[in-house]
C-alpha cells in the first residue's frame, strides 16, 4: 500500500514537471505578470486534474532516484519545447515589428515593456499587445492546456525522445518565425522600397538638400498611415497564424511520441 502511494506521488510530480515547465515558456502563462506562485499553483492543479484522468495502466513507475531525475529531466525538455512551439509565432510578429520600425525610421525609438522586461521598438510592443489580445479572443490560451492533456496520451511519463521528424519539425517552424514577419512587414517594406527609390534620385537630383533629415518625418507619417490602412489585414493575419499554432502543437506532440 505504502508502495503505490509513493508511486503516485512520484507520478505526480513527474506529470508537474512537464505542465510546470511549458508554463513557464508558454505565451501568457510565463509573462512576469503572472506571479510565480500562480503559476506553480495552477500547474498543481492541472497536474492533479491529468492524474485523475490519465490512463495509468502502461505507466511503469521505478522508487529510485536515478529513475526519477532521468525521466524528470525527460519531462521538463518535454514541456520546454512544447512552449516553445507555441511561441514561434510570437518571435515572428516581433521580427516582423523590427523590420517595419527599420523601414520607418523608428528601429531607434525604444520602450520599456513591464511584462516582458526588456526594451523593444514601439512597433513592436503594438503588435505584441495586439498578438495576446487576439489569442484571447480565440481562447488560444488554452491551447497549451489542451495540448498538455493531449500529451500524455501521446507521450507516457519518460517516454521524450528526438527524432528526425521531430528534428523537421522544429526546422521547419523556425523557418516559418521568417515567412510570417515578410508577410506582416510585405505592406511596409514594400511602400518604403519605393520611397527609398525616389529619396535617391531626389538627391542625385538635388545635392545640396539633406534628403534623411527633410524625408523623415514624412517617412514616420507615411508609415503610421500605412499601418492603420493595413491593420485590418494585419489582424486577420495574426489571428490565422496564431489558430494554426493549436495543430502545429499537436503535431509536435504526435511527433514526440
Amino acid at each position: 500500500m505504502t508502495n503505490i502511494m509513493v508511486a503516485d506521488f512520484i507520478l505526480v510530480v513527474m506529470i508537474f514537471l512537464r505542465v510546470v515547465s511549458a508554463m513557464s515558456v508558454a505565451p501568457i502563462y510565463s509573462n512576469t505578470a503572472v506571479p510565480i506562485q500562480v503559476r506553480v499553483l495552477l500547474s498543481l492543479v492541472i497536474a492533479y486534474m491529468i492524474f485523475m484522468t490519465l490512463d495509468k495502466t502502461n505507466i511503469h513507475v521505478e522508487i529510485s532516484l536515478g529513475w526519477m531525475a532521468v525521466n524528470g529531466i525527460k519531462e521538463v525538455l518535454t514541456g520546454v519545447l512544447m512552449g516553445y512551439m507555441v511561441n514561434f509565432v510570437f518571435y515572428g510578429f516581433s521580427f516582423a515589428a523590427s523590420l517595419i520600425g527599420f523601414s520607418i525610421g523608428l528601429s531607434m525609438a525604444q520602450a520599456f515593456n513591464p511584462l516582458d522586461e526588456l526594451s523593444d521598438n514601439i512597433i513592436g510592443e503594438i503588435y505584441g499587445f495586439i498578438a495576446i489580445m487576439i489569442l484571447f479572443v480565440i481562447n488560444g490560451h488554452h491551447y497549451i492546456i489542451t495540448g498538455l492533456f493531449y500529451s500524455f496520451k501521446t507521450i507516457s511519463i519518460g517516454e521524450f525522445s528526438i527524432t528526425k521528424s521531430v528534428y523537421d519539425m522544429i526546422i521547419k517552424y523556425s523557418f516559418a518565425i521568417f515567412v510570417i514577419a515578410i508577410k506582416i512587414a510585405a505592406p511596409i517594406m514594400v511602400s518604403f522600397f519605393v520611397v527609398q527609390i525616389a529619396e535617391g534620385i531626389v538627391a542625385r537630383m538635388i545635392p545640396q538638400m539633406q534628403v534623411f533629415f527633410v524625408t523623415q518625418p514624412l517617412k514616420i507619417a507615411f508609415g503610421i498611415f500605412i499601418l492603420m490602412a493595413a491593420l485590418p489585414i494585419t489582424v486577420y493575419v495574426m489571428k490565422i497564424l496564431l489558430q494554426e499554432t493549436e495543430s502545429s502543437l499537436l503535431n509536435l506532440i504526435k511527433a514526440i511520441g
